[in-house]
């Protein structure tokens, strides 16, 4: 129940700030009702109401995983940072079987069908990404094709 509280009040406080924030907008005279000042205000009241909600009726206790899923968790924050700081440099298809394929290992350790899911991943987003919703996606690093 204290986790969900101090959380709860987490929120309020950023939920706060981010109205303060949205307060400082300027806005021009042709604006809409809910335009970029309303809505960022709509958006940290709500997020408020959560926090008020999550302190006054918190859940019970949670039982936390063990030290190992921590462990399993920290390694795939540091792949999709890696990840997002690849994608430049070395295109999409390389990074993203990289990354797609370390993360299925990490749900099941085995590397045969992990490097075939991360290749197949790869390859499917990108020819989803690039010619179904027409992104503009660099698949290999320059001058790796010649």
């Amino acid at each position: 129940m204290m986790s969900d509280r101090i959380f709860g009040l987490i929120v309020l406080f950023v939920a706060l700030a981010y109205i303060v924030g949205a307060t400082q907008i300027q806005t021009s005279f042709l604006s809409d009702p809910v335009g970029s000042k309303t809505f960022p205000m709509m958006i940290g009241a709500i997020a408020g109401l959560c926090g008020l909600v999550m302190m006054i009726r918190p859940d019970p206790d949670p039982e936390w995983p063990a030290g190992r899923t921590f462990f399993a968790l920290l390694i795939a924050v540091a792949v999709l940072v890696a990840y997002a700081f690849a994608l430049k440099p070395f295109g999409f298809i390389f990074p993203t079987a990289v990354a797609a394929g370390v993360l299925s290992y990490q749900l099941s350790p085995r590397a045969g069908p992990a490097a075939l899911s991360g290749v197949g991943l790869s390859v499917g987003l990108f020819i989803v990404f690039k010619f179904a919703l027409g992104l503009g996606l660099i698949p290999f690093p320059e001058g790796f094709l010649g």
